[in-house]
């Protein structure tokens, strides 16, 4: 039987299924749940759209799901961050049908995400709300038959929480997103080493005694800061909220505002999934030679329009590297288009890091089937106890263990009559 599929180039399965096995034997939790799912079905004949990043790690979420029953759709969540093998492998080795190809253009990306949707999905999976967007503006004949779905990324909740808040959500959300174990390990640990380690592949630049400004001090840019500093850099943190700004001085970083850092920084990485966090006042005020990256979901924090509108010239000087020509001479370096440097010029995060996101997306797709009926139309929170199931598969798995309390501490701290 055909697969339907738009993919690069099918003779590359061979080493894509490579190189999805070497990051199962990093993904331990997602292996425990896709046992369980290949005996008990849970995702049987239910119809799944997902738009993700086509990475190793995704594809052995899709094998999960597919393995717990679900007709899985597969599209990418980025036009950069595909991997053509992991695509192929898909298709060609395990069944799944995948509409990505690294590089494609904005119409052939949306053109994909509605591919993935002409089965009428049930169920909804995304990393970055496009795929919500899409059945919301243009498929909205589909929307009736979604019963719930499940949000991977912060860009992507927030943008779900302000159509829930205009009572425009059309079903209910899981928000993956904030769950311990997806937030606190994916996005500090995750997005810090791969957010670095795509600013080095493009540059090949050394960190130590650069100044490195990290604009967000959400999860994301605690873990672009941490890991910066790790190797030497000098960090600056940009801040609009005035908690997360006391909290970067205490952790001993310096803060100020970006129209401040423009004018010192050499490295720029934006994590804050707003709009134009870097504009053109900061474009002009920036030392000849900055390098501008993104790790926020959009390429829309770095005010793309106006860099382009002060250039007089721009080449490509290494792969994921554009210079840009100012009219005053000045040049200022783009990595990866100004898109998730970590997958445009990298691989993304770790396997270890995604084997808890993904085990939340995949239980997380297990409750919602299982609850949708009875959830109203706006955006949920993963359950305490699947989180903490999680990480109680995650430390079994690294040969961690920990203590439990005992009777007489359970009815202590449920009590209150001792004290002082």
């Amino acid at each position: 039987m055909s697969i339907p599929c738009d993919i690069a180039n099918p003779r590359l399965a061979p080493e894509g299924v490579r190189r999805i096995e070497w990051a199962a034997r990093e993904m331990p939790v997602l292996r425990l749940i896709r046992e369980r799912f290949q005996r008990e079905k849970p995702l049987r004949g239910i119809r799944m759209t997902a738009c993700l990043h086509v990475t190793t790690e995704t594809a052995n979420l899709a094998i999960t799901l597919r393995d717990g029953g679900a007709d899985l759709r597969l599209c990418a969540s980025n036009p950069l961050s595909t991997q053509d093998d992991v695509a192929a492998a898909l298709v060609e080795e395990y069944g799944i049908p995948v509409f990505a190809i690294c590089g494609e253009d904005n119409a052939t990306y949306y053109r994909h995400i509605h591919q993935a949707l002409e089965h009428g999905p049930q169920l909804t999976m995304d990393d970055g709300a496009d795929v919500v967007a899409t059945l919301h503006k243009e498929r909205r004949d589909l929307l009736a038959g979604v019963v719930g779905g499940t949000e991977e990324t912060t860009t992507g909740v927030i943008r779900l929480r302000a159509m829930a808040a205009a009572g425009a959500l059309g079903y209910p959300i899981l928000a993956v997103n904030e769950a311990d174990t997806k937030h606190l390990f994916d996005n500090r640990y995750g997005t810090g080493q791969s957010t670095v380690d795509g600013i080095i592949r493009a540059t090949n630049i050394l960190l130590a005694g650069k100044v490195f400004v990290v604009a967000g001090y959400g999860w994301c840019g605690r873990g672009v800061a941490s890991r910066a500093r790790g190797m030497g850099a000098q960090v600056i943190v940009t801040e609009v909220d005035p908690v997360k700004a006391l909290e970067a001085v205490m952790d001993g970083y310096r803060v100020m505002p970006m129209a401040e850092a423009a004018k010192v920084g050499d490295i720029f990485v934006t994590l804050t999934g707003d709009i134009n966090v870097i504009d053109r006042q900061h474009l002009e005020a920036m030392k000849d030679g900055a390098i501008l990256a993104n790790s926020g979901h959009f390429d829309s924090e770095i005010n793309l329009k106006a860099l382009q509108a002060m250039s007089e010239g721009k080449r490509q000087v290494r792969p994921s590297v554009d210079e840009y020509r100012l009219q005053d001479g000045r040049k200022l370096y783009l990595l990866g288009e100004g898109r998730l440097v970590n997958l445009a010029a990298a691989e993304g995060h770790p396997a270890a890091v995604m084997d808890m996101s993904f085990a939340n997306q995949a239980l997380g797709a297990e409750w919602i089937a299982q609850n949708a009926q009875k959830l109203e139309k706006k955006v949920y929170e993963i359950p305490h106890e699947v989180d903490e199931e999680i990480a109680r598969l995650k430390l079994h798995a690294m040969g961690v263990q920990i203590d439990y309390l005992t009777e007489e501490q359970q009815r202590y701290l449920s009590s209150w009559q001792e004290g002082t």
